[in-house]
């Protein structure tokens, strides 16, 4: 529902707010004072192509700002456009394209209007007229088979629709996960061998120092016991010599036991070729596997993981491959019954919809008009396996056509009109311009009645000339030029009878128009005490 309107520098019109509230809203005005301005601001917030020469002359850029209310959530929007055709558009603050502001705002709002096919040259929205009379289990039946062929499609793409492909991928998978789980790597392994490669190519060289440094520490020791005893002969005449002694005997204590640690790495060097070449031939395959599956072990530890869920994968889908083929076909049969079911419901409530549109429209004006669902077949969808299309004449002595070419703009609104009081559900707020164009008489009071009682379960706006259609709104606006600025304000029960006289006898203070407007406004309440409206909507 629209909330709140906020129109600046559209053409004439420098200010309005319009706040329309729940029920039926009219705006009326002289011709060419400005009235479907307030249209063409809905239009934009519809993501429409903004015509920079639609900027009146109250400022550099036009703004028009809409806050939108459902059940479920509030909506700011806005559009802005400048003389040198730049457009912005703004969804609860932020930028957004004009698509994604006309798709969020379509959602809740359509406008039907003079030369406009809008939501019937959308074959969804039709679908979705007709959808709503039928039973839901008929559509919920061939949604779940429909949903479930798509999951067994999908499971089939995923083979590939190569059994034997898949079989030798699989294979290879398993060899290369084997081929890393055989390795037996463990993380880090490859700079411990790196250590002892090092140790066994350079053993002999290693054997000549530890050598050298067993017959150097030999030598300290020595020497260590000779300073010892020095040191000792010098305590003994110099008490204070004391703590030297003990320093020399530390001395020659770490002397031998590094002598001992150098003496065992020497027992333990052993120059083993074998031994040598093992490691070697194992710093091979390590280094063979880091260039196949990643720089490090633990890439190539992770590939293993990944090849060996891999290979599990491509079995579970070769197992099920095995009865896949069988199922699809059981399904596929299953979706065109569903969708042999879900036709003919359509057929049925096309029917039933289109005979009780008719019945409006005669009310509305038209004679002997022809309105029909064709229902054709269509490639299996989401929704169906059928092509809707309406066929329209205004006159049966006329040859039907899709109701979006052949429907002039008066004739597509009263048209729309007639099919959202058939379906008789509720839905997005409907703007109507022109829906009272070639209507008089007696039909503009069946117009206002039943645009009221489609208007108890949406909000409808209506652009109008006629008395009679404004006499059964809930909120009135007028839209009133003094030169070049118009002026939009909500008329109240005084205003509105005013207003009426000037429709009806091009006054507002004329007595036979202000008593014509008085007889008016009370049909809306001798209606809805008598039932009038309620059997206008429901065509009995």
């Amino acid at each position: 529902m629209i909330d709140e309107l906020l129109v600046r520098n559209l053409g004439v019109i420098e200010e309005a707010t319009l706040e329309p509230g729940p029920g039926l809203t009219v705006i009326t005005g002289e011709t060419g004072a400005g009235k479907t301005l307030l249209v063409g601001a809905v239009r934009l917030l519809l993501g429409e192509t903004a015509d920079p020469s639609s900027i009146g002359p109250f400022g550099d850029e036009a703004v028009v700002e809409g806050r939108l209310v459902d059940d479920h959530r509030e909506l700011v929007v806005a559009r802005r456009m400048s003389r040198e055709g730049r457009s912005r558009a703004y969804i609860d603050g932020s930028m957004a394209s004009a698509a994604a502001l006309g798709e969020t705002v379509g959602e809740l709002v359509d406008v039907v209007g003079q030369y406009e096919h809008l939501s019937l040259r959308r074959p969804s929205e039709i679908r979705r007229m007709v959808d709503r009379l039928i039973d839901p289990a008929v559509l919920e039946a061939y949604r779940t088979a429909w949903e479930r062929l798509r999951a067994a499609r999908q499971e089939l793409d995923e083979l590939g629709g190569d059994r034997r492909a898949l079989e030798v991928d699989a294979e290879e998978a398993e060899r290369e996960a084997s081929r890393i789980a055989s390795a037996g790597i463990r993380a880090g392994e490859d700079e411990e061998l790196d250590s002892r490669l090092r140790r066994l190519r350079n053993v002999r060289r290693l054997a000549e120092l530890v050598s050298e440094a067993v017959d150097g520490l030999a030598a300290i020791r020595e020497e260590a016991g000779r300073v010892l005893g020095v040191l000792q002969k010098a305590a003994a005449i110099d008490p204070a010599m004391a703590r030297l002694v003990e320093a020399g005997g530390s001395l020659e204590a770490v002397a031998e036991e590094l002598a001992l640690d150098v003496s065992s790495l020497a027992s333990e060097l052993e120059d083993d070729p074998s031994a040598l070449e093992a490691a070697e031939e194992r710093m091979r395959l390590l280094n063979d596997l880091k260039r196949l599956y990643g720089p490090t072990l633990d890439d190539v530890l992770e590939a293993g993981r990944r090849l060996s869920l891999r290979a599990e994968r491509l079995r579970s889908l070769l197992n099920r491959a095995d009865t896949l083929e069988g199922e699809l076909a059981a399904l596929e049969a299953e979706l065109e019954a569903r969708a042999a079911e879900l036709t003919q419901a359509r057929r049925e409530a096309g029917a039933e919809l289109c005979r009780t549109a008719v019945g409006h429209l005669q009310e509305l004006g038209f004679d002997s008009p022809i309105l029909e669902l064709e229902v054709a077949p269509a490639v299996p969808g989401p929704w169906g396996a059928d092509e809707l299309r309406l066929e329209f004449a205004s006159d049966r002595r006329l040859a039907p056509g899709d109701v979006a070419r052949t429907a002039s703009g008066g004739e597509l609104s009263r048209v729309v009109l007639a099919l959202r009081l058939a379906s008789n559900t509720e839905g997005a707020s409907l703007v109507f311009d022109e829906v009272d164009a070639g209507v008089g008489g007696g039909v503009a009071i069946v117009l206002g009645r039943k645009l009221a009682a489609l208007a108890t379960r949406r909000q409808v706006l209506c652009v109008t000339h006629l008395p009679q259609v404004a006499a059964f709104a809930g909120t009135h606006y007028v839209v009133e030029r003094t030169g070049a600025r118009a002026t939009v304000r909500r008329l109240d029960e005084e205003g509105r009878t005013a207003e009426l006289a000037r429709m009806l006898a091009g006054a507002a203070d004329s007595e036979g128009g202000l008593v014509a407007a008085r007889e008016l406004l009370r049909i809306p309440t001798q209606d809805r005490l008598g039932g009038v409206a309620l059997t206008a909507c429901t065509g009995t």
